[in-house]
């Protein structure tokens, strides 16, 4: 796969570029997260109309139907800015998922809306206990006379709140950890039985614990086969993934940037640090992890689009960790460089930290996925 962008890429790559640095300073991203909502309904439009909530729906559904370099390089730029709106879960899993699993009518109904931005989505599948496993779902979906009646708890779903559809793993058969027996059901938040508390997690994004009680759906909200929906989901995470793994990339570049930046501009004994020999090697070693972190996931997206599910989640989970191994050697870095400031909510060098650390926490840290790398050689 050639990453060379081409006159097309490079004009969204500049076109992001531009709203994130005209929109999203680190002071007016740290207004914006301390109000009740988190996040901007103007620059929820904002991208709506520059067109990228469409570009991983289909052209027949008012879509650009987009590929993975695009994915790629949008989420790059939006972890440059540390940007709050739920377009992870709304146009990336949401569209993906939607598109490649929804019938027919799904589709015609919600991903023309979800192009426009009138409506946002969320992927509601880990649960209380069972940390990383897709497969644990203890959430129950039992048949009734007008479709599925829901009992369960999903926890840390990102930008549950604001979501107008939950994507929603639910048991209809079988053990809590067994691979069958899983369906994948899209459910309005606002049917009775279905609570929601939302909360900034430790990057100011915001996440939400959800809560079903009884809650009475159609058999037209199944999304895929029924008991068959577990590939379904791991494919829509390792897409996940990939925009995680993109989105870091972006977050370790601009904070490498801002370090060599204070290495430049901070004196001591007359001179700028930056021309300490020994500093000049850690700034050295922060590149050098950058550029890795960059390379797997050029990698991994050569292999997301491909017909083996393992050889997809060997790549994926070779990224992940990369990317959880790197963000953390450059968040450390960037913080020791800038001395006290570093540990300092009035400096951006901290929240880039939190964002990369809540990216590895993100369905499964580095830890994690070498396991899972393992278990699919």
């Amino acid at each position: 796969m050639d990453f060379t962008l081409v006159e097309e890429q490079q004009m969204l790559a500049d076109l992001v570029g531009r709203f994130v640095e005209k929109e999203y300073s680190f002071e007016a991203r740290r207004k914006l997260s301390a109000t009740p909502r988190g996040w901007s309904e103007l620059h929820w439009n904002t991208l709506a109309d520059m067109g990228l909530l469409a570009l991983n729906v289909p052209d027949e559904y008012g879509g650009m139907n987009a590929g993975v370099a695009e994915t790629m390089i949008v989420m790059e730029a939006l972890g440059r800015g540390l940007v709050l709106e739920p377009y992870l879960s709304t146009a990336v899993l949401g569209a993906r998922l939607i598109s490649h699993a929804g019938t027919d009518a799904q589709k015609e109904r919600w991903l023309p809306e979800l192009a426009a931005g009138r409506v946002k989505t969320a992927l509601a599948t880990l649960e209380p206990g069972a940390r990383f496993d897709l497969s644990t779902v203890t959430t129950a979906a039992r048949s009734s006379s007008e479709g599925f009646v829901i009992d369960g708890r999903k926890g840390v779903v990102l930008h549950g709140d604001s979501a107008d559809l939950l994507l929603v793993s639910a048991r209809t058969s079988g053990a809590q950890d067994d691979t069958t027996g899983i369906t994948l059901f899209a459910i309005d938040p606002k049917t009775p039985g279905v609570t929601l508390r939302g909360f900034p997690a430790l990057d100011g994004q915001r996440v939400a614990e959800v809560h079903f009680s009884g809650v009475s759906i159609a058999s037209e909200a199944v999304l895929g086969v029924i008991g068959n929906g577990y590939g379904l989901l791991e494919w829509t995470v390792d897409h996940g993934l990939f925009a995680l793994c993109a989105e870091a990339v972006g977050t370790m570049a601009k904070l490498a940037e801002m370090t060599y930046d204070y290495l430049r501009t901070r004196t001591q004994f007359g001179r700028p640090i930056g021309e300490f020999q020994a500093l000049q090697h850690r700034a050295a070693d922060i590149l050098t992890a950058v550029e890795q972190a960059r390379s797997v996931v050029y990698f991994a997206a050569s292999r997301l689009a491909g017909a083996d599910a393992d050889e997809r989640r060997r790549a994926l989970s070779a990224a992940k960790n990369l990317i959880g191994r790197c963000g953390r050697f450059v968040g450390q870095q960037a913080v020791q460089l800038h001395g006290g400031m570093g540990m300092t909510e009035e400096l951006p060098v901290g929240w880039y930290f939190k964002r990369l650390t809540c990216i590895d926490m993100t369905w499964g840290d580095a830890e994690h996925h070498l396991e899972r790398y393992g278990t699919h050689l």
